[in-house]
């Protein structure tokens, strides 16, 4: 896929890649279709095993590296092939995993702004923290500077969970998640955020 016109690269973006997250390369993600406009941002909270924080096995789940006999949990996704473009670990570290000129699995059955597939014009972010839970003011901090590079480059005009992309089916990152300060430090408009 081609970038957005107005897109080219720039300090901090190179074909996608953001300067500032620490890049582990994911084989799961594919090509954008055509014509696609990277104009949502899908934030996702995760924790594996749940609950318990620290330790590199999100990493691994993202490049199929993870021992699914490492603990009983992994048993029950093993198999499991997933991605997101990025992850904020507790203390405010990013991860990319997938270029986000490219489409990362992160979604999945979803429909938001009157469309479908979500996965191909979204770029996901995932937080550390468990679903319904609270998360540190260091992972919002990254989150905004992230979201701000992102809308520096892409045609962002929505941000949503992935309880609103896929209702009844995911509700993460859940109410922990306080979607009042993030229009607070970004300072976008009303209508960018879920209602």
């Amino acid at each position: 896929m081609r970038p957005p016109e107005g897109a080219a690269d720039s300090a901090m973006w190179r074909h996608g890649w953001y300067r500032f997250a620490r890049r582990l390369d994911s084989p799961n993600f594919g090509a954008r279709p055509d014509g696609a406009q990277v104009d949502l941002i899908v934030v996702h909270s995760i924790s594996l095993p749940p609950g318990q924080f620290g330790g590199n096995a999100v990493q691994q789940l993202f490049t199929n590296s993870l021992d699914w006999n490492a603990h009983p949990y992994f048993k029950t996704i093993e198999g499991l092939a997933v991605s997101s473009h990025f992850y904020i670990a507790r203390g405010g570290e990013l991860w990319q995993f997938v270029s986000c000129d490219n489409r990362a699995w992160h979604a999945g059955a979803s429909h938001y702004r009157e469309r479908g597939n979500c996965n191909d014009d979204s770029v996901g972010v995932e937080l550390e923290g468990l679903e319904g839970g609270n998360f540190e003011a260091a992972q919002y901090e990254t989150l905004t500077d992230l979201c701000a590079a992102l809308a520096q480059h892409y045609p962002i005009g929505h941000i949503a969970g992935h309880e609103h992309v896929a209702p009844g089916r995911k509700s993460d990152p859940g109410p922990g998640f306080d979607w009042a300060r993030m229009q607070r430090n970004l300072a976008w408009p009303q209508g960018y955020f879920p209602s």
